[in-house]
């Protein structure tokens, strides 16, 4: 390559640079200029049309749970003294960095009194946390942004940046300067703080909340590790039993423990209820036994008797660790019956993975593997698959007293994914799962986890 033509390549690059600076720029003056800080708006002045100052501005009402995408203003709190007004959202002349111009020089302030869906922005949601959708995060809020929209304000924007959580610490002219640098969409958030004001609420699904209930339990699990106490019962009235139970099994012990302890009881007795029998009982062994009484005390009997029985068995034994959800079949029945069944128990394929066959006393006959069953012709008698498996020798079970070192080793010897835990009399007490085992045999899960701060 030339000298001329490297200086040339150079040239093009810098004028390229300097065109996306400029262009970053203008489209950051643009945006700047568009927004209205709420955090630069309270505390500041509200006039009137005459120029005269009404009072001050104690905090924004919008109408955050409702059907609009963009939360519309729907008045000011003022502060007049000692005194708070509502002064409704027709007033609003102008929003303007760090001041209020109303329509009229005359204003009607009455009391506030919240009505559905309603909340005060500055004591509510600012500085509150949230759950960013897109990102799968807990942040915080630390300025919201207001932008007028077809003849009226909108809430637009979330700023979760550190840089303005140090410009709120600056001089006023600071504070009322919109920086942003890192601003979330409003529709890709998930807020708390409908029961943070008085009055009643009204709670409606909006679409971050819908986008909530396709996360994964694990994603699920990391935010509700991160929320606040009340933010995070929050979060759990808004998913659906069974999704918030799938979260609860995929959270730290310690966490888990914890919110256990926070929740209504007939709330975590309903979660420890929909969770996998032995992720309950890991759950309840951690909690003091007058609170694990309090929750098996509001469940259905059946499911409480269930969970007595596991919690009987010693942690760290084949018994104390192992599922009571079983498969069981006769050896009459044919392959396509069985299949029905497995069918019937769909939402429990992650804890089954083979089904038991009974004799007509409730012993034990032989363990399928599911795999035998995939392969088989629908019309195969159980019998048939059982008589075959027979050339391997019986199946390979544990009693409840079995350490769990012991049992990997006979996992490990037998090439299997689970083994059947049975009483003296060769019946069926439940399975035990390999990753049981290997949570219950590491000190910790493996997962790194870290409290996010100021994000």
């Amino acid at each position: 390559m030339t000298t001329s033509t490297l200086f040339g390549s150079t040239t093009a690059r810098l004028r390229d640079r300097r065109v996306n600076l400029d262009h970053r720029a203008t489209t950051s003056r643009a945006v700047r200029s568009s927004l209205v800080s709420l955090a630069g708006l309270i505390g500041g002045p509200v006039t009137n049309q005459a120029g005269a100052e009404v009072g001050r501005l104690a905090d924004v009402v919008a109408r955050l749970y409702g059907p609009d995408p963009y939360p519309p203003v729907t008045g000011l709190i003022l502060r007049i003294g000692r005194r708070r007004a509502f002064l409704p959202a027709d007033a609003i002349g102008r929003l303007e960095a760090g001041h209020v111009r109303l329509r009229a020089s005359r204003v009607d302030l009455r009391d506030f009194q919240r009505r559905p869906g309603e909340v005060l922005l500055a004591r509510d949601v600012l500085d509150h946390q949230l759950v960013d959708v897109d990102g799968v995060q807990v942040t915080r809020a630390a300025d919201l942004y207001l932008a007028p929209l077809v003849g009226r304000v909108v809430l637009v924007g979330v700023d979760v940046s550190l840089p303005t959580l140090l410009r709120r610490l600056g001089p006023r002219r600071w504070q009322v300067r919109p920086t942003p640098e890192r601003v979330l969409d409003w529709q890709a958030v998930a807020p708390f703080g409908e029961q943070a004001t008085e009055g009643p609420a009204e709670v409606r699904l909006r679409a971050s909340r819908s986008a909530l209930h396709r996360l994964r339990p694990a994603d699920l699990a990391d935010i509700l590790e991160d929320l606040g106490r009340s933010e995070r019962q929050q979060l759990l009235g808004w998913l659906e039993p069974e999704q918030a139970a799938d979260a609860l099994e995929e959270m730290e012990p310690a966490e888990l423990e914890n919110l256990l302890r926070e929740a209504r009881p007939e709330h975590a007795a309903r979660l420890v209820d929909e969770m996998e029998p032995d992720e309950a009982a890991d759950a309840l062994r951690d909690l003091h036994p007058r609170e694990r009484e309090t929750l098996l005390d509001r469940m259905p009997r059946e499911e409480a008797a269930e969970l007595r029985g596991l919690l009987a068995h010693r942690e760290g034994t084949a018994g104390g660790a192992m599922t009571t959800r079983l498969v069981t079949v006769r050896l009459e029945q044919t392959v396509a019956e069985v299949r029905a069944e497995l069918a019937a128990q769909a939402e429990h394929r992650t804890e089954i993975d083979a089904v038991v066959v009974l004799d007509p006393a409730g012993r034990l006959v032989a363990d399928l593997p599911l795999f035998d069953l995939a392969v088989a012709e629908d019309s195969t008698p159980v019998t048939d698959l059982v008589a075959w498996l027979a050339q391997f020798g019986p199946p390979v079970t544990l009693s409840p007293d079995t350490r769990l070192a012991k049992a990997a080793d006979r996992l490990v010897a037998a090439r299997k994914s689970s083994l059947l835990v049975v009483d003296e009399d060769d019946r069926p007490l439940g399975r035990i799962l390999a990753d049981d085992i290997i949570d219950a045999l590491l000190p910790e899960r493996g997962r790194l986890h870290f409290r996010r701060f100021l994000q």
